[in-house]
C-alpha cells in the first residue's frame, strides 16, 4: 500500500484496484439493486398480459401467463388467441376439440382464427353439419370464408 498526499495536505492511502478510496463496494447495494430491477421486471411483465390471463381464468379457458409470454417470443397476438379461446369454451368446446397450441398454429400459418372459431360455433349450433377444427382450418387455409360456408349450408341460397 502507498499513500498519497491530496489536496489539502492530508495523507491518504491508496489501494491497488480501488482508486482513490480505501472502502470496498458496497456488494449488497449492487445486490439489492439487482433485485429490484428483476422483480420490476417481472411485475411489469405480469401487469402486461394481467388482463388477458384474469379473462382466461374467470372463463376457464386453461391460458397460463406463461403461455401469453411464450406467444409474444412466437410472434403470435396473445388477445387473439385468448379471445378466441374463450369464445370456444364459452361454447362448449374443450381442449379435446381443440387446444391453444392449434389456434397459435393456426394464426402462425396465416389463418383467421376469429373467423374459424365462429364457423365451428355456427357448425355446433346448428346441428346439421359436423365440422371438425382440421377442416375448418384447412377451408380456412384454401381461402374460402369457412363461415359463410358454415352458414350457406345451414341456410342455403336460393
Amino acid at each position: 500500500m502507498t499513500s498519497f498526499t491530496g489536496l489539502l495536505g492530508q495523507t491518504e492511502s491508496v489501494m491497488p484496484g480501488f482508486g482513490l478510496l480505501a472502502e470496498p463496494p458496497p456488494w449488497g447495494m449492487i445486490v439489492g439493486i439487482a433485485l429490484v430491477v428483476v422483480f420490476l421486471f417481472i411485475f411489469i411483465v405480469f401487469m402486461a398480459y394481467f388482463r388477458l390471463w384474469i379473462q382466461s381464468v374467470l372463463t376457464g379457458a386453461n391460458i397460463t401467463i406463461g403461455n401469453l409470454l411464450g406467444m409474444t417470443f412466437r410472434k403470435v397476438n396473445p388477445k387473439t388467441i385468448v379471445q378466441s379461446k374463450i369464445m370456444a369454451v364459452q361454447a362448449g368446446f374443450t381442449d379435446d376439440d381443440f387446444n391453444t397450441t392449434e389456434l397459435e398454429g393456426h394464426l402462425l400459418a396465416g389463418g383467421n382464427v376469429p373467423l374459424v372459431v365462429r364457423a365451428l360455433i355456427a357448425a355446433r349450433k346448428a346441428k346439421t353439419i359436423q365440422l371438425t377444427y382440421r377442416e375448418a382450418t384447412a377451408i380456412d387455409l384454401a381461402g374460402r370464408n369457412v363461415l359463410e360456408a358454415v352458414q350457406t349450408s345451414v341456410y342455403p341460397k336460393v
